[in-house]
């Protein structure tokens, strides 16, 4: 099962927990982290934006990935949320087999047959 690191910017640390809950909470997510006060600095909208913001990460399978994505868009608050999904290469496979229990469909359930990475409409 391939497992999957998903980074996603909120505007602040009320939404990042509201996310990450109904992600863990709907085991579309293992578990989700929350980086409060991270600086961001871009361009919208043609002005330079200098921001406060939190992070959101969280681990799913690239099965769960297009219904998280949904998730995450139908849940956000900004018109064009971060939300990057990251393949995991490597590292302590029984925390990896963990994260794939956690999110497995409940039996009889097919997840999405959405392909990862296409664009959702919530």
């Amino acid at each position: 099962m391939n497992c999957y690191l998903i980074y996603i910017t909120t505007k602040d640390k009320a939404e990042a927990r509201r996310i990450g809950r109904h992600l863990v909470q709907t085991r579309l997510a293992a578990c989700a982290n929350i980086f409060d006060q991270m600086n961001s600095m871009y361009i919208w909208k043609d002005e330079f934006q200098d921001d406060q913001e939190a992070v959101l990460i969280v681990k799913t399978t690239e099965a769960r990935l297009p219904d998280l994505i949904a998730a995450v868009r139908s849940l956000h608050s900004y018109e064009l949320p971060c939300i990057v999904s990251l393949p995991i290469l490597g590292g302590h496979q029984p925390f990896l087999d963990w994260v794939a229990a956690q999110v497995a469909p409940p039996a009889g359930e097919e997840p999405s047959a959405s392909i990862a990475g296409e664009e959702h409409n919530p």
